[in-house]
């Protein structure tokens, strides 16, 4: 009988996950005081872009979602790279590992079912 594969996963989680981050990684960056404040008029237009009737702004024949997405990664794009990659850091905080794996065979009874959770550097 050959043997069932195992497979493990890193950092799932999909289109929904990686957009809740990416808006918690603008949200985090508009309040940080080392960004520059004429730089956070991009994601601050983004938002009231897409309020504003699309008759108000004949000459703009942009899609919304482009607009936002545009002024959004040059937002980032902007912001001191040593701060996003911290704020990045703090917000996935977890390396997500789940493995995926058939029901242990009788020789693998000592498998001790857990989860890994990266805390981070130890505090001396």
């Amino acid at each position: 009988m050959p043997e069932k594969s195992r497979q493990i996963v890193v950092g799932g989680g999909g289109f929904f996950r990686t957009l809740s981050n990416q808006v918690r990684l603008i949200a985090r960056l508009v309040a940080d005081r080392r960004v520059s404040p004429l730089v956070k008029i991009l994601p601050i237009a983004s938002v009231v872009y897409m309020f504003i009737p699309a008759d108000a702004l004949p000459l703009l024949p942009f899609d919304d979602a482009a607009v936002i997405w545009l002024a959004n990664s040059l937002f980032i794009e902007m912001c001191p790279q040593d701060v996003v990659e911290e704020h990045r850091r703090a917000i996935e905080g977890e390396v997500d590992i789940q493995v995926v794996s058939e029901t242990p065979k009788p020789e693998d009874e000592n498998i001790i079912d857990a989860e890994f959770r990266d805390e981070g550097p130890l505090n001396s």
